[in-house]
């Protein structure tokens, strides 16, 4: 058995750059997350830059199983990383092969490693000479930029270098986030490779989840942006799996209810300033589909107190009552 959930029934939060805090990974997990992983944690920052970094590691032990997303470029920085996390008791480690955002892959690191698949391999095979068997995943793109289909020619030597599982969100690094993820593609790379493989993008709902692991074969899901946009994905993922139970699925809290588990968590374990100003960001996505929510989101933009959010979230609580948009 594998020593982390990664079946259909037990989807992950993916690796979110600015959004996967510690807050927002424990209301996941209320929601029915089996897994989450961690914002991208430089390699070389956990030696340099030691304050951010720890920011970025917070946990707590109703956070669990938790995965450690790390980039970087040096196979030695990777190694060391791991072996001091390790010893804090990080037990899972993920390699960061995706990120194409300039700051990250000038320094050879993310997507940068696919055009370096043999440095690629290396950085893998210290993580898991540091961590041990079953302790390592990579996540990937197809490759570089299109036609090029790295990933499916990483998939022997990353078995063979120790790597537990393997994460593709089956676009090329130069694509971003434009066009539309490659279901067929992940479909190959999911028939081509002995480890479980995790599906991500253009998962914006549980019926996308659904659709993916059919097309694809996948052996489970990560949801990131779904997530961003509505974390009670993972809740609706989990019902949709177990129909005619027997049971009424439970049911799903308003979101205004979630807009304040989320205050509350970022209240408990951010500084005040930070959390005010994360959910100042987190609110206005969770209402979009409210219908004449926009002069709430216009009053986020000057909240500067708890009092004053909180005002907001009665406010919009109201406004979904009169439109039946409390689900």
């Amino acid at each position: 058995m594998h020593p982390l959930p990664i079946t259909p029934d037990a989807p992950w939060l993916a690796p979110l750059a600015g959004f996967s805090d510690l807050p927002f990974r424990l209301l996941c997990r209320e929601l029915g997350a089996a897994v989450a992983v961690t914002e991208m944690v430089s390699a070389k920052g956990l030696f340099y830059d030691a304050r951010n970094t720890k920011r970025l590691l917070a946990t707590h032990p109703a956070d669990t199983p938790l995965v450690v997303q790390l980039f970087g470029a040096e196979p030695d920085f990777l190694r060391r990383a791991v072996e001091t996390l390790a010893g804090e008791g990080y037990a899972f480690f993920d390699l960061n092969c995706g990120c194409s955002v300039r700051k990250v892959v000038k320094t050879g690191a993310g997507a940068a490693l696919l055009s370096d698949p043999d440095r690629l391999v290396a950085c893998a095979r210290a993580m898991v000479a540091a961590a041990g068997p079953g302790r390592v995943g990579v996540k990937l793109r197809l490759g570089p930029k299109p036609p090029d289909c790295t990933a499916l020619a990483l998939i022997a030597p990353l078995a063979e270098a120790g790597v537990a599982w393997l994460a593709l969100h089956p676009r090329h690094a130069s694509q971003g986030f434009s066009g539309l993820a490659d279901r067929g593609a992940l479909a190959a790379f999911v028939a081509a490779s002995p480890l479980p493989v995790l599906a991500s993008g253009d998962l914006m709902t549980a019926a996308d989840g659904l659709a993916c692991l059919a097309q694809s074969g996948a052996a489970a899901v990560m949801y990131a942006r779904g997530a961003l946009a509505d974390p009670r994905v993972f809740a609706r993922h989990a019902a949709s799996r177990s129909p005619g139970q027997g049971q009424a699925a439970p049911a799903l809290p308003a979101v205004c209810d979630v807009i304040r588990r989320h205050a509350a968590l970022c209240r408990e374990h951010a500084d005040d300033r930070r959390a005010l100003l994360r959910m100042r960001t987190v609110v206005p996505r969770y209402l979009r589909e409210l219908p004449g929510c926009r002069a709430l989101r216009d009053r986020l933009c000057h909240c500067t107190s708890w009092e004053a959010l909180d005002a907001i979230i009665d406010a919009a609580a109201a406004l979904a009552g009169v439109t039946g948009e409390t689900r």
